[in-house]
This record gives C-alpha cells, sequence and structure tokens, in this order.
C-alpha cells in the first residue's frame, strides 16, 4: 500500500527537553541499503583499571584459531567479531601516569601530557554530529598524590591538548540531557543566541590579549580559545543545525534516566554503556570514550559472589590464590559489561550491516598486572569491523615491547587522519591490521 503523503526525512522524535532523528519510514520513501547513504564509522575507547591477572587473561592459539581464555569467555559469542592483541607495551610510572598514556601514548611530566587518541579522531570526524566527542565515566576525581603527580589525573585518558584533561561526565541523568535536549525550541535557540553574544566577547577579549601576552602565555591562551570554539560549535549547531548526512533506520529506545548518581555499580555501568550505544545510533557523536573506573579505583565489588576486597587491593595479589581468585572475578566481569555492549550494538541494524559493524571499539587496561604494575604485553581488545575499515583477525602476537602507540596510529590513520607519527610515541604501525 502506497502513502499519498511524505514527511521529510529530516523529521525527528521529539519529547520533553529531548530531541532524536527519526528512522527512515515509508513514508519518507524507500528504506533500501541501496538508497541509504552509507553509515558513519565510530569509534569508541573503553578503559578498564588496575590491569588483570596474566594467567587468567591470556588466550591461547594465532589467528582466528584460537580460544578465549577464563576472563575473556563472556565473549565466546562475539569471537569472530574481535581482535585479540599481544605485546603492546604502555609507557610511564604507575596507576596515574599509565592511566594517562592510555590514549595518548606519552608520559605525564608535570601538568602535560599531550592530545589523546579519542580527540584527534574527533577533530577529523566529529564536524557532522552535534557532539564531537563525549566522555563518559562511573567515578569522581580522587584526591592525593601518587607520586608527583594528583591521583586525580588519573580521572580521565581524554586529552584535549597537552595541558587540558577532559573530565567524564559519571551522572546518567546530565549526561542524557546535554546529549538529547531539545536544542529546536525557540528558548533553546533564545539561550544559545545570548550564548554566543558572550563567547564573542570571550573570544575578543582573549585575542586582544593573546596579541601582548608571552610566548609561553600564547599558547596558554591559544588552547583556551580552542575550547571556546569548541562551545561555538554546539552553539551553532543549535542556531543553524546542519543537514544530517546519516539517520539511523531503526528506531532508537529513548528513555531518559532518573535523577542522581546509582548506587548499584552494574545499574551505573550499564546506564553508561546504553548512552554510549544510544549516542552512535541516533548519531548524536561518533567518538564515545568510557572509563568504566578512575584509573586508581578502589572501587568495592562485594556484589559479587566471593568478592570481598576492593578492585585496587586485589589487583596487589602476590600470588595469593584469594586475591588472584578474586582479581579475576571483577576482570571478568568487565568483559561482561563489555559483551553486553557489543551484543546490544550488534543487534542494531544499519541497512549496511549492524551498529557494530559500523564501529571501531578499542577496550583495555593501561597496565597488564596490578601486581608491581606491569606494563608490558597489555590487555587489549578492539572490536567491530569500523565500516570496513578493520576486519576482525582472532589473535595478533605483535613484536615484543611494541609501543602501544602503534596501535593508536593504525586506528587514526584508519579514519583517514594521515599523520606519520602517533605524538612521537610510535615506532610505526600494526601490519595485520593495515
Amino acid at each position: 500500500m502506497s502513502n499519498s503523503w511524505h514527511i521529510s526525512r529530516r523529521s525527528f522524535l521529539k519529547g520533553i527537553g529531548a530531541s532524536l532523528a527519526l528512522p527512515y519510514l515509508e513514508i519518507m520513501g524507500s528504506s533500501s541499503a541501496a538508497s541509504h547513504p552509507k553509515p558513519p564509522t565510530r569509534l569508541a575507547c573503553i578503559f578498564q583499571p588496575n590491569g588483570v591477572f596474566p594467567k587468567a587473561w591470556d588466550v591461547t592459539g594465532v589467528g582466528k584459531q584460537y580460544k578465549l581464555s577464563s576472563i575473556l569467555s563472556p565473549l565466546q559469542n562475539l569471537k569472530r567479531k574481535l581482535t585479540i592483541l599481544s605485546n603492546l607495551d604502555n609507557v610511564g610510572k604507575g596507576h596515574v601516569q599509565m592511566t594517562g598514556a592510555f590514549l595518548t601514548g606519552k608520559t605525564i611530566e608535570g601538568d602535560k601530557n599531550a592530545v589523546s587518541l579519542d580527540q584527534m579522531v574527533a577533530q577529523a570526524v566529529g564536524k557532522e554530529t552535534p557532539f564531537p566527542s563525549i566522555v563518559l565515566g562511573t567515578e569522581p576525581p580522587r584526591q592525593g598524590n601518587a607520586g608527583r603527580n594528583p591521583i586525580s589525573f588519573a580521572n580521565t585518558v581524554s586529552w584535549s591538548s597537552d595541558t587540558t584533561r577532559i573530565s567524564p561526565e559519571i551522572n546518567p541523568r546530565v549526561a542524557f540531557d546535554r546529549m538529547f535536549r531539545d536544542n529546536s525550541s525557540p528558548e533553546a535557540k533564545r539561550k544559545a543566541a545570548q550564548r554566543k553574544s558572550v563567547v564573542d566577547l570571550v573570544l575578543d577579549d582573549a585575542k586582544s590579549l593573546q596579541r601582548k601576552a608571552s610566548i609561553q602565555d600564547q599558547h596558554k591562551i591559544g588552547e583556551y580559545l580552542d575550547s571556546v570554539r569548541s562551545v561555538e560549535v554546539q552553539i551553532e549547531n543549535t542556531l543553524n543545525p546542519q543537514e544530517r548526512t546519516w539517520k539511523p533506520i531503526t528506531k532508537p529506545d529513548y528513555l531518559r534516566p532518573g535523577a542522581g548518581i546509582p548506587q548499584d555499580r552494574d545499574r551505573h555501568l550499564k546506564l553508561m554503556v546504553d548512552l554510549m550505544v544510544l549516542s552512535f545510533w541516533t548519531d548524536t557523536t561518533r567518538v564515545g570514550t568510557l572509563m568504566t573506573a578512575h584509573g586508581f579505583s578502589r572501587q568495592n565489588f562485594s556484589f559479587l559472589d566471593g568478592v570481598t576486597s576492593d578492585h585496587h587491593g586485589m589487583s596487589h595479589h602476590k600470588f595469593q590464590d584469594q586475591a588472584v581468585d578474586e582479581y579475576t572475578r571483577v576482570s571478568r566481569w568487565y568483559i561482561q559489561q563489555l559483551a553486553y555492549m557489543l551484543e546490544k550494538m550488534d543487534g542494531i541494524d544499519e541497512g549496511n550491516g549492524s551498529l557494530l559493524d559500523n564501529s571501531t571499539i578499542l577496550y583495555g587496561s593501561s597496565m597488564k598486572d596490578g601486581n608491581g604494575h606491569k606494563k608490558g604485553n597489555l590487555p587489549i581488545i578492539l572490536a567491530g569491523r569500523g565500516g570496513g575499515k578493520f576486519q576482525p583477525q582472532g589473535h595478533v602476537v605483535c613484536d615484543e615491547h611494541t609501543p602501544l602507540a602503534n596501535l593508536h596510529l593504525t586506528i587514526l590513520q584508519k579514519f583517514g587522519v594521515e599523520n606519520d607519527h602517533f605524538n612521537n610515541a610510535s615506532t610505526g604501525t600494526i601490519a595485520q591490521l593495515v
């Protein structure tokens, strides 16, 4: 049965304080894969703290004929969509420096690091979406020092400049409202216009000051201007929304989280996972980073059977059977959350493959084993096909002591950034992934 009327392909689902892209319908015309634009490629970077017990993580076999380990067993149904990488090494010492290096490949020195992988990709692919990237988490910054570095630096793996960290949003409702509030209403446009005038004033003052400042201060003011310009982009997207080149062909769920931060650890992380998937599904952003916990996390996991101590404590297991067992149970729980995310993404049809097929998911920890802060042979997973940019390889064994930055460079180039190095920390790309 044909329809005698049509609606615009730019139509949106509206709700109180929210707006989501409407899926393709018959009344919009053909929804076949052939007539639909190719889905965009997304990047998700997921950080797990405190490492793993190596013998419970390491897989056996090479290539696609590999066998998942005890910790990785929840991924069995997704095995053909994974690449497990061995022999990738991190840099730095201790939780803070190694967390900071997870997406930058650099050691924090003083208050300086480098631009992280997620933000480099966001600069390349984030112009068409309301948010170039999102950064989510579950724990607030901790205070104190770890050696020469503030523990608060381990709150994030995302850096927009060598001195600017991006703090994760840990409140599910706040994250939801930021991403899906209704920016098309007259009130939203009025507030955006007011804010734009303030931004203009800030820019004028900052540029004037920059002309008079020292070279060092000019650099700092330049970084500040970059952050202000990112606000400008969000305001401009509100006042003059661009024609979207991609809209989902299946209907997104639209459920606003409850107020506050969930006390239930399992519920909290699942909500943040759901928000990241929803942000990709609706093309609200194409780059997302998730801190499953603080890089120096001492979260209690007594809700798991057989676990009594905090995560950081059990990571310094000293090969004691009870601590190793608890450490492994927590690591497997984290992988269960990853499996939940990947299965959810794999169930979302985008016409040209699933959302998982059109995404690249980088998952891992900044250390191999918390017992001794081992930084060699990190636990690293790459999932999805990146819209054809990657083909799952099973178990890839890199040359010993390959810098983690080589993986970063490989991903960066796959997303169209033609750098020949990654923060001067890489020695090349991962040949098996090119």
